[in-house]
């Protein structure tokens, strides 16, 4: 490549970033694309939910063993890059360690927000992912903040009024929102009952799949279409290796099931937002 294309992703929690989008990270990888992950903070109060993993030398490391779980995933993954913001997991909503000093639901806005300039500055995005407001939907404190904070870090990265200290400005070209695919999970759902497997899915939640999640951005995963199972796996204290969600089933099934990430385009500096995209670089490349 004559230019050099950056991709940056900015993600809550070590794991988001295996669930969420890690084979199109795989792909662009593959194509040359200089790959960032900013993980906001380290995930110190997720739960154990692999029982072969609920130990005491676990617990008490809970953050060091995170730390490791997450170089292993992204080296799967394909990521250049990996950057901590600096934070604590700040639990869920009205939990006890919302009131942690160092936790991220209770960072000054303007800091977080100028942190993540100095990196889009730094590194020179053209792209960024990040989470939808997940106000009426998954309200996680650090979800919700991730969001506020990427989106104003993306409007103000290309005006140098804005927190000069951070560097010279640049303005991404686009700011695109994960989107968690019904189709593809009522496709997982068909090819359980296929297979005459129990399907993970139950009634209630078929019923809230059959509304769409809005994308305008399909990318195609090619041979990067099981990297999502791989990262999970890597990620043991927060992934059951016997989850039916994630591995009930078989690879060669999963693979081709929607072998496809989807995305909303939400700002772009580029041109309109159009439905039917398949390249998160169209218009730039």
């Amino acid at each position: 490549m004559s230019q050099r294309f950056c991709l940056m992703t900015i993600h809550a929690h070590p794991d988001d970033e295996a669930s969420k989008g890690p084979g199109t990270v795989a792909l662009y990888r593959s194509q040359g694309v200089h790959t960032v992950l900013v993980c906001a903070t380290g995930g110190e109060e997720g739960d154990i939910l692999n029982p072969e993993m609920d130990r005491p030398e676990v617990r008490e490391n809970l953050g060091e063993v995170r730390m490791a779980e997450l170089q292993r995933a992204t080296e799967l993954i394909g990521y250049n890059e990996v950057i901590m913001l600096g934070y604590r997991d700040s639990g869920m909503a009205d939990s006890s360690a919302n009131s942690h000093p160092d936790c991220f639901a209770a960072a000054p806005f303007e800091e977080a927000v100028a942190k993540l300039v100095g990196h889009i500055r730094r590194l020179r995005p053209q792209v960024m992912i990040t989470y939808p407001d997940g106000r009426n939907d998954y309200n996680h404190p650090d979800h919700l903040a991730v969001h506020d904070t990427s989106v104003a870090a993306f409007h103000a990265a290309g005006n140098p009024d804005l927190y000069p200290e951070a560097g010279e400005a640049f303005t991404p070209s686009k700011l695109y929102f994960v989107s968690w695919p019904r189709r593809r999970m009522l496709a997982m759902h068909q090819a359980f009952l296929d297979l005459n497997l129990e399907s993970p899915f139950d009634d209630e939640r078929i019923e809230r799949m059959q509304t769409p999640e809005p994308f305008t951005t399909s990318i195609h995963l090619g041979s990067h279409s099981l990297v999502r199972r791989h990262a999970l796996r890597a990620h043991a204290t927060q992934i059951d290796p016997n989850s039916p969600f994630w591995f009930g089933l078989p690879e060669e099934v999963e693979e081709k099931v929607h072998p496809y990430d989807d995305y909303l385009l939400a700002y772009s500096n580029v041109g309109e937002i159009v439905e039917g995209e398949d390249d998160l670089f169209a218009g730039i490349r």
